[in-house]
């Protein structure tokens, strides 16, 4: 399972900052920033509003442990990713989305990731994206929740350093 720190040596998922200790995700996931409200919370993930929405519902969920990446997931990480959406698909519902069937959870992929901490951007209604965020949700480095799931699970996985390389189209 990924590690608590940065723990790709994968050059194209590294970040000189990437300790706990600067990461601003890692200060929300610890409760250390107090001008982000905690939306849902259990003891590995909170999730939280984006604070440059993409759409009228955008919230972030992420890991409590610093991981860098989707690129840093294994295999091992699967019921982590699906926990995450599990939480973004409850905040919806919390906030009053009705049809879960226009919505997109994915994760950007590097060197596309403005925070280097894994985190699943939950967007709805889809159908509703704001017009700068169109190619940022739907472009070669948006990964779906499905298709990272894809990639985490298929037999034969194509590894580079120890971790698993994502094709990234979107679906």
């Amino acid at each position: 399972m990924a590690g608590e720190k940065c723990v790709s040596d994968d050059k194209q998922d590294s970040s000189d900052d990437c300790g706990e200790e600067n990461c601003i995700f890692c200060k929300i996931a610890n409760r250390d920033d107090p001008s982000t409200e905690i939306l849902a919370e259990d003891e590995d993930i909170v999730c939280f509003q984006d604070i440059d929405p993409g759409a009228p519902h955008h919230y972030l969920v992420i890991p409590k442990n610093h991981i860098h990446s989707c690129l840093s997931l294994k295999r091992d990480d699967i019921n982590l990713v699906k926990k995450m959406a599990d939480m973004g698909r409850e905040v919806l519902k919390a906030k009053n989305v009705t049809n879960l069937e226009d919505i997109s959870l994915g994760f950007h992929v590097p060197p596309y990731i403005t925070v280097p901490h894994l985190h699943l951007h939950v967007l709805a209604p889809f159908s509703q994206l704001f017009k700068w965020a169109i190619c940022k949700y739907t472009s070669f480095w948006y990964l779906t929740e499905e298709k990272l799931l894809q990639k985490l699970t298929e037999k034969k996985k194509e590894k580079k350093n120890g971790h698993v390389t994502v094709a990234c189209r979107h679906v």
